[in-house]
């Protein structure tokens, strides 16, 4: 059955029940009314409170998400999710648009209930597992989250934002003051700290939201899409604002479609594609499975590059899979680079060429996910 239709039954349960309808009496209706058992039994079972031994163990991680399955209507946008958040690490959610990202950000800090699975998270309280969905005090006093949009208020300068959303948390006077002034100087925004928010630049905005979700100095800080419309600039003072969260022991889980410059910034990489998550790993992981060829960009004074591809192809152990030529430079891509560097050096040479640039690299993340998603 489609899972769309079975959310619509789903409502019309809650909304009977809501009318103060007794549970069994709507079951019976839905049987009469030819509803295949098995769906309306799946519907019930939902609505029961979980118990402990059902919420799925977070080890020694402090998020995870079980089987999460999440549609809008008819619209699939989370299909089985599963996966963990290792304590201090810089995870990374990368896919195209559309493809559930934010949607799985909001599920992770509880703004949206799964349809299907769980989302556990480990109180740094007690270590003891809880869900979200039924604990949303540990969300508030343990999670940050900056949204794609802006959360603070126009019309109060930084200062007045900063402090109003420490103010909402149990912070001593001195404390608080301290709290405000040290985020403002952090996020480098204390010349412009009586500035209007509304009279900030984009980059300086973005700064700002992420000062505010910092306010009670949360183990797990959510970021959606951070550098969304930023320029070259202030993109690296927004990413170097983020390895210096992390270095306090924050854990870090963003959204951003700024694949290259994520690279040199997190620890791991979790993949979304077609409401699924294609993998998850560490970028040498990620690049160990999917690829074991090197990357040579060559380029020489003469540019004689059909000869020397002609002479390569004579030697069928160095297994080049691939070749381009763009803007004067020769590419190559093999498993084997000691070798292929060897002959190359040797065919130049005895053609006359001169080398003017060569370097060697692995594929980048960026490279595997575009390979990834338009299999």
């Amino acid at each position: 059955m489609a899972r769309g239709k079975s959310n619509e039954l789903k409502e019309f349960v809650d909304y009977s029940i809501s009318k103060g309808i007794p549970k069994e009496e709507v079951r019976k209706v839905l049987l009469e009314s030819e509803w295949p058992k098995e769906i309306v039994d799946k519907i019930f079972v939902k609505m029961e409170p979980p118990s402990r031994k059902a919420i799925p163990s977070t080890g020694k991680d402090i998020l995870r998400l079980a089987n999460v399955t999440k549609a809008f209507g008819f619209n699939l946008v989370l299909d089985n999710v599963s996966i963990s958040i290792k304590p201090g690490e810089v995870l990374g959610i990368i896919g195209l648009t559309g493809s559930g990202k934010t949607t799985l950000l909001n599920t992770m800090i509880g703004f949206v209930q799964p349809d299907e699975g769980k989302v556990v998270i480990k109180s740094p309280k007690d270590s003891k597992d809880y869900l979200i969905s039924k604990n949303p005090e540990i969300v508030q006093e343990f999670f940050g989250f900056a949204a794609q949009h802006p959360s603070f208020y126009d019309k109060l300068t930084v200062e007045e934002n900063v402090d109003h959303f420490a103010s909402l948390y149990t912070l001593p006077k001195k404390e608080r003051k301290e709290r405000v002034n040290s985020l403002i100087k952090m996020v480098g925004l204390w010349a412009s700290r009586k500035v209007l928010a509304q009279n900030l630049s984009g980059g300086m905005q973005k700064r700002l939201d992420i000062a505010c979700s910092l306010v009670h100095s949360p183990r797990l800080l959510i970021l959606d899409e951070p550098t969304a419309d930023l320029d070259p600039v202030s993109r690296n003072k927004m990413w170097n604002l983020i390895k210096e969260i992390n270095t306090t022991g924050t854990t870090i889980i963003m959204a951003s479609h700024f694949v290259n410059d994520l690279e040199a910034l997190c620890s791991r990489f979790a993949i979304l594609h077609n409401h699924r998550l294609l993998e998850v790993g560490t970028p040498e992981e990620l690049r160990s499975a999917y690829s074991k060829n090197y990357e040579i960009n060559l380029e020489t004074k003469g540019a004689k590059y059909e000869e020397i591809l002609s002479k390569l192809r004579e030697k069928p152990e160095l297994k080049i899979h691939k070749t381009k030529v763009k803007e004067n430079m020769l590419t190559l891509f093999t498993p084997k680079p000691e070798q292929t560097l060897y002959w190359l050096a040797k065919i130049i040479e005895s053609s006359g060429d001169k080398i003017i640039h060569v370097n060697l690299n692995k594929p980048t993340i960026r490279e595997l996910f575009e390979s990834l998603v338009t299999r």
